[in-house]
């Protein structure tokens, strides 16, 4: 049996991922007195996640929320979550630092064959219907909002390496 891992959206973990979706858009430019065309680069970056949250996972829905909102908040949910244990699979540490960091650079989306930095919440849709009361249906969309040209660097790094080491796995 495979083992599920999961796609995290800063500190939630999405256990049942049914689709995972990334849309990358490059910028190009023409050449004056030239029928060429150049790339000058990634345009935008788009992802869209659809999750199923059931049973105790539907706890989870006020922190993608949060992260929704504000990255600022997401000190203080850290600061909750380190203090009432909400993130045991994590570490207290760990989900009290990630937070913070998130406010600075970004909410990071990690995958079995991507990592994306400085990712910021646009949508946000919960669904809940008759046939399954305990599950929460999620669909997530992000966008790439850089901060930062190291970090932009160092998750371009990080995604290229993590292709093609999950390309022989």
């Amino acid at each position: 049996m495979a083992i599920n891992i999961p796609v995290l959206v800063g500190a939630v973990p999405l256990l049942k991922v049914q689709t995972y979706v990334v849309t990358e858009g490059y910028k190009s430019a023409a050449i004056a007195g030239s029928s060429f065309v150049q790339m000058v680069g990634l345009a935008t970056k788009t992802i869209a996640i659809d999750a199923l949250l059931v049973g105790a996972e539907r706890a989870l829905r006020p922190a993608l929320e949060a992260m929704a909102l504000n990255p600022l908040l997401l000190g203080a949910l850290g600061a909750l979550g380190s203090v009432f244990g909400l993130f045991p699979s994590v570490g207290s540490a760990v989900a009290g630092a990630l937070p913070a960091a998130e406010s600075v650079i970004g909410i990071p989306v990690v995958s079995k064959n991507f990592i994306h930095l400085d990712m910021q919440i646009t949508q946000l849709k919960f669904t809940q219907d008759n046939q399954s009361r305990e599950t929460l249906s999620v669909h997530i969309e992000l966008t790439n909002v850089p901060r930062a040209k190291l970090g932009a660097l160092i998750g371009a790094g990080t995604d290229v390496a993590l292709g093609v080491g999950a390309a022989f796995f």
